[in-house]
């Protein structure tokens, strides 16, 4: 039976590991510490990310990066964007020559502007480069976990990689497509948020939604072109990766990019 290890108790992550779960995976979610993972435990649901969503039996928490990695056939970085770089510098010694590692934070580190890919690329050891792929689609968590359907793209240089994965993530109701362009997935994954920002300021300022409409049309061809300049497939931008995620992000009231926290 196939094992994965999910670092970081976020809500995506989370969502993960319950889908993943369901479907008869092994999963083990990395939390901060022994505390939040003996109350997730107990609790057997994520009371403030997800609540009265209850975990399956194949699903389990830890504080201990060895333990949640031991045997995985991959490791989900569900971590905020800026702590990537950190937790991958605890788990790296952990991880097998075989494991995939799936990357599904969305952003840009701080300072280097690195795509996460390649924060996580200068952390690891060069073997397990090929193991790297991301993951970016219209995924909104309250939907995906309760079992609504969605479809999302998986990415990395080498497809057969990208292959793999989809084979852990695909479930009937969580359809996974395949992408050799990394720089692609994780640009329109990172750029979105900001012209989800930006649309959600119009729909408080009560600018109406052609207004909404026209900024997001404006800001989605900014993306294309940006993402272009730094080496994507313009086809990208115009899956799941770029248009859906940006239309989800921008209209659903479930978008965290609804609001923002100062």
């Amino acid at each position: 039976m196939p094992k994965v290890a999910v670092v970081g108790a976020t809500t995506w992550g989370t969502t993960l590991g319950i889908i993943l779960a369901r479907k008869g995976i092994h999963v083990k979610l990395l939390a901060r510490t022994e505390g939040e993972a003996a109350e997730l435990n107990r609790s057997r649901q994520h009371a403030r990310a997800l609540p009265d969503i209850h975990f399956p039996t194949r699903l389990t928490a830890t504080s201990i990066p060895g333990e949640a990695l031991e045997g995985a056939d991959m490791v989900i970085l569900a971590t905020p964007a800026q702590t990537v770089r950190q937790n991958v510098s605890i788990i790296k010694q952990y991880i097998e020559p075989s494991t995939l590692i799936l990357s599904v934070a969305k952003g840009l580190e701080v300072g280097k502007g690195l795509r996460l890919t390649e924060v996580i690329k200068e952390e690891v050891h060069p073997h397990l480069h090929r193991n790297i792929c991301v993951l970016a689609g219209p995924n909104l968590a309250k939907e995906v976990v309760r079992g609504l359907p969605a479809a999302t793209k998986v990415a990395a240089e080498d497809e057969e990689i990208a292959r793999m994965a989809q084979r852990l993530l695909v479930t009937k109701q969580f359809g996974v497509f395949v992408s050799t362009d990394m720089v692609g997935v994780e640009l329109s994954g990172a750029l979105k948020n900001i012209i989800a920002l930006g649309a959600g300021i119009a729909e408080g300022l009560g600018y109406g939604d052609n207004a909404k409409a026209t900024y997001m049309t404006w800001g989605w061809a900014e993306m294309v072109m940006l993402g272009l300049a730094a080496g994507a497939r313009q086809e990208t931008f115009m899956g799941l990766a770029g248009l859906g995620d940006l239309v989800v992000t921008c209209i659903s009231p479930l978008s965290r990019n609804h609001y923002v926290e100062p």
